[in-house]
């Protein structure tokens, strides 16, 4: 049995994934989740902070730590939208390099969404898929197959955190800023519905914070236990319903739900309001869950390439 780390650094939290494989096969896996905000501020100033760097390299150093540790054959580290957007970007690349010796994957909008398909089709038994990632500062959409690969892919600028600092300067959110939200997100994903208006007969399915987070909301979650998120589903009605229920709340109040991570409280509304547009738009009536994602994903490439 091997071990490896895949490390995702988003624009709202940073993951570790440490997987043990067995045959060509994932056979446990850990996962750790930090709260670094690599987007914050980036739509305004176009740049990272000194805050927000060190922020995200303490948790870093932390998790390459934690790494090795566990006696690990190999660490990847890939970084999505934020630092993708950042002027400064090798600023913190480069300090990680020097400082961790570990070497950052700056990946595309595109090539996000390919180890995101990958990390659920490998995991997920159905023939056609179209997945669903809403992430921090962007969003895609995957539709493909296990026979013909990924038939379409795309990637747009809306994000749980993106949209937050745009829309939201109250709190609770107003019902213009409400209404402003919803119409910028249903403009950016008008010009999409024609590209995926080949998906009828496929399984959608739903990845990233924001959609596991509404799943462990809806089972009043005490602890997170991602085994009962993993292929949960969601309706558009249930979807709807707890978005009402929070549009009154303010972060404090929204902090004490079941099921939410208090530091997702103040992007929860924007990720779920992106989420039921999506279903509006593309007239989807219910959505499958997947635990497995892009980390998953390049554990999948890895042992394409090396085991």
């Amino acid at each position: 049995m091997k071990k490896v780390a895949i490390i995702d650094i988003g624009t709202n939290s940073m993951r570790l994934m440490i997987a043990t494989i067995n045959n060509g096969q994932i056979v446990d896996r850990e996962k750790t989740l930090e709260t670094t905000r690599m987007g914050q501020g980036i739509d305004k100033n176009g740049y990272l902070s000194g805050e927000t760097i060190e922020r995200n390299f303490a948790a870093l150093k932390k998790f390459v730590g934690i790494a090795h540790k566990q006696k690990i054959e190999k660490i990847v580290a890939f970084a999505t939208s934020a630092l993708r957007d950042a002027s400064n970007r090798e600023e913190f690349i480069h300090k990680v390099e020097k400082e961790l010796s570990l070497e950052i994957q700056l990946l595309s909008g595109e090539r996000e969404a390919e180890i995101g398909f990958k990390g659920v089709m490998g995991e997920i038994d159905t023939e056609r898929l179209l997945v669903i990632d809403i992430g921090g500062g962007s969003t895609e959409f995957i539709l493909g197959s296990k026979k013909e690969g990924i038939e379409s892919l795309t990637s747009i600028n809306i994000g749980a955190l993106r949209m937050t600092e745009k829309f939201i300067a109250h709190d609770p959110i107003s019902a213009v800023e409400l209404k402003d939200l919803e119409k910028n997100i249903k403009e950016q994903l008008l010009p999409l519905k024609e590209k995926l208006s080949l998906m009828e007969d496929a399984k959608i399915v739903g990845i990233a914070g924001t959609i596991t987070t509404l799943s462990a909301m809806k089972q009043q979650m005490e602890y997170y236990d991602w085994r009962k998120i993993h292929q949960s589903t969601l309706s558009f009605k249930e979807i709807a319903g707890i978005l009402q229920q929070l549009i009154p709340l303010n972060i404090e109040e929204r902090k004490k739900i079941k099921g939410l991570q208090p530091k997702r409280a103040d992007i929860i509304i924007a990720g779920i309001v992106i989420l039921k547009c999506i279903m509006e738009v593309f007239a989807i009536e219910s959505i499958m869950i997947s635990e497995s994602d892009n980390l998953e994903g390049m554990v999948y490439e890895l042992l394409d390439l090396v085991f």
